[in-house]
């Protein structure tokens, strides 16, 4: 056989299988979740991997049981969804302009706006909790879901750079000539770009939407009144591993993780295509 051949073979045998442990470990703690949400021992089992006796009454339970006053997790749900979707809607519009601005149009101080655009992305939106806190507590905007929507889509705009990059590839022949039959901006933004863009319109409004969907740090100090009916999904998951309630929840915690998972899968499986077309072609231009 030919050595070139065979040392090829080797390796994409040895990239293969190393892969696959990689995504073995990667996967154990979810398999780990899944399988400890079908248990019927309601705490933390150490001793085994997956229950001695399976059940579905954890996912029942967290659905509709009425005696816990910390598993409200239909309303957890409901406050996250409302607060996704309209951040989602927000932010994705502020991102979308931003990128057509700066892509499409030429103005003074342009160049340095997105310098600075870049570096404040380079710093953890964390770092800015606490003055957020003492702004939206000077608005009475504490402890409200709008609140909430206002700090996720505030600064949204800064992730112009992959819708930018993707609308760099698109022909400015196509702007001119409509501007000279006349067309304002804003129809050629809304009538020829954005119909040219979906792909990054798809992955923006994913990426907008799990923002609010897996947040906990945000979530945890603007909604601090402890009221378990106006937390979010993340705040009420984390709430049922407290000391005290543990023993008694933790495998209704594995099936809240389970659920919460199963609208972001779907949406992914949906729009992968879009979604990995709208990274790879943001990434051609910057």
């Amino acid at each position: 056989m030919n050595p070139l051949k065979i040392k090829k073979g080797i390796f994409l045998t040895t990239r293969h299988l190393f892969l696959f442990v990689l995504a073995f470990i990667w996967l154990i703690p979810i398999f780990w979740l899944l399988a400890n949400s079908f248990s019927v021992f309601p705490g933390i089992n150490i001793r085994r991997f997956y229950p001695q006796e399976w059940t579905l009454n954890n996912y029942y339970m967290l659905l509709f049981d009425k005696t816990h006053t910390i598993a409200q997790f239909p309303l957890w749900f409901k406050n996250t969804l409302i607060v996704a979707i309209f951040t989602c809607l927000i932010s994705s519009t502020f991102v979308l302009m931003t990128s057509y601005s700066i892509s499409r149009m030429r103005f003074k101080g342009r160049k340095a706006l997105m310098n600075v655009g870049v570096i404040l992305g380079l710093f953890p939106g964390f770092l800015s909790m606490i003055a957020v806190y003492f702004i939206l507590q000077t608005f009475g905007l504490t402890n409200s879901h709008f609140g909430l929507i206002i700090v996720y889509s505030g600064g949204s705009g800064l992730g112009y750079l992959i819708a930018k990059g993707f609308l760099d590839t698109i022909s400015e022949t196509l702007s001119e000539s409509a501007r000279i039959e006349g067309a304002t901006e804003s129809q050629i933004f809304l009538r020829i770009i954005m119909p040219l863009s979906r792909p990054i319109i798809v992955y923006t409004v994913i990426s907008s939407f799990l923002v609010p969907w897996m947040d906990f740090i945000f979530a945890r100090i603007i909604l601090n009144s402890g009221l378990s009916k106006d937390w979010t999904v993340a705040i009420g998951l984390y709430n049922m591993l407290d000391r005290s309630s543990v023993n008694t929840l933790f495998a209704r915690f594995c099936a809240g993780g389970v659920l919460i998972s199963i609208p972001i899968a779907i949406l992914f499986v949906i729009m992968q295509k879009f979604y990995v077309e709208g990274i790879t072609s943001g990434a051609v231009k910057g």
